[in-house]
């Protein structure tokens, strides 16, 4: 009489059970989705408005500055995109400015209290339920630390984990984003703050350096606060859901190295000195993220072109430039960093965009001026507020900072969007697009 092995008696329970390990590995060791459940964005009260008759008359009077560098910061601002509506903090507005570790300090807690009462309100979230705390401002780095300010004032409980980033440019915010989002694969069933802003009060240069008084001229009042979460309950309510982020460091070359920096001139006076090769270093910059980003979110059909164009060209049988892939056919909206004329056109000219696809970036260059970190959500905004961002639609931000850095994150909307809600584009959206260069949507 044949006997049947024990392990072909045992074989379904086998199965059953490979299968039951299969699917708690699945879900225990699968991808945690990132959600963007909502944002804010600080709106200036209209009595901080900076006009560049006002700016202008306000350097004159302080005495600082002898007429060369006077004419010069009249002529970048009247070329700069950013119109009168731009604000600064309220002790910018004073004769001379004021630049103590108060007035930046109460910089901070003007926007950022804002930003994220308004965000908690909105959405009925206890302070006490944000598990991760990230905020990123470049040049002030005050003691106790802004997330410390933040649970201070918010009540938020005593095991949060907390991150004050600095130094690490306008492109920060994405950098924070990215933080969350290894934090996320550790902790699961969390919520995150992200805090991204810059403090304009103690940054002011006095000197006559001619690079670094371009920084007095375009950076202006602004801050946002992101709410994100990776807990599956939270996706009916979410906005966006991450689906890249490229993070991209050309630090190694010292031409990029050099390109943003904050340094002392020759009469002691501290500033951020901008290099003339600001755009080349950027597009450098882009142009390495892009290769990384591109197979990712580009249709086979724009790769195989691109990688033909590339070994045309690598054996001499192509002698134009290199294929540029059509972006459009990946992403149906685009956010790049508000850093200044220059940079927005590099980009739109090395991607081969349409002004219409830049219309966000130009006009909170416009609106809002350089708000550094947070100038890619005042675009993302932009984009409801003129409800265009539309379910299933994927939005491409583009940050660069000092270092330099590009960095990039792919966002889909997963929800309606609704353009009436109110946010920092309401009582003016009606204005934009801005035709040529008025000095105020208000004149237009």
């Amino acid at each position: 009489m044949e006997t049947t092995s024990p392990f072909i008696n045992n074989l379904p329970q086998v199965v059953s059970a490979c299968v039951i390990i299969a699917v708690i590995g699945y879900y225990v060791f699968r991808p945690r989705r990132i959600y963007l459940i909502d944002f804010s964005c600080y709106q200036p009260p209209d009595f901080l408005r900076a006009p560049v008759s006002n700016f202008i008359e306000h350097l004159t009077i302080s005495g600082v500055f002898d007429k060369e560098s006077l004419d010069l910061q009249q002529k970048i601002l009247e070329r700069s995109g950013i119109s009168d509506d731009a604000s600064v903090p309220v002790t910018v507005h004073e004769i001379p400015p004021n630049s103590s570790l108060s007035a930046a300090r109460q910089e901070t807690h003007d926007i950022l209290f804002t930003v994220v009462e308004d965000l908690f309100l909105k959405h009925k979230i206890e302070p006490k339920s944000i598990d991760i705390l990230v905020s990123n401002c470049s040049l002030f780095c005050p003691s106790p630390s802004i997330t410390s300010v933040i649970i201070n004032r918010f009540g938020m409980r005593s095991n949060i984990k907390s991150f004050s980033l600095s130094g690490m440019g306008c492109s920060a915010g994405l950098l924070s984003i990215n933080l969350v989002k290894d934090l996320m694969k550790i902790h699961g069933g969390s919520m995150a703050l992200v805090l991204s802003m810059e403090a304009v009060s103690p940054n002011g240069y006095r000197g006559k350096c001619k690079s670094m008084l371009i920084a007095n001229t375009i950076f202006r009042m602004g801050g946002a606060a992101i709410l994100l979460s990776n807990r599956e309950q939270d996706k009916h309510k979410a906005k966006y859901k991450l689906q890249h982020l490229i993070r991209t460091h050309v630090g190694s070359d010292n031409e990029s190295y050099e390109s943003v920096m904050q340094q002392i001139d020759e009469e002691g006076n501290v500033g951020v000195a901008l290099s003339k090769q600001l755009v080349k270093v950027a597009s450098k910059a882009l142009k390495i993220n892009v290769v990384e980003l591109g197979p990712r979110v580009l249709p086979y059909s724009e790769q195989v072109i691109y990688i033909i164009s590339f070994i045309k060209r690598k054996w001499g049988m192509q002698k134009e430039v290199l294929y540029t892939p059509n972006f459009k056919k990946a992403f149906e909206h685009f956010c790049i960093h508000a850093g200044g004329r220059a940079i927005i056109e590099g980009v739109e000219k090395h991607l081969k965009l349409d002004k219409e696809d830049v219309e966000a970036s130009r006009s909170t260059l416009h609106r809002y001026g350089n708000t550094s970190s947070s100038s890619l959500w005042y675009e993302l905004q932009y984009l409801e507020a003129k409800g265009r961002m539309r379910k299933g639609d994927r939005v491409w931000q583009i940050g660069f900072g000092s270092g330099f850095k590009a960095n990039t994150a792919v966002w889909k909307c997963i929800s309606k969007i609704d353009s009436k809600d109110r946010n920092a584009w309401s009582d003016r959206i009606h204005l934009y697009p801005i035709s040529g260069d008025g000095s105020s949507a208000l004149e237009t």
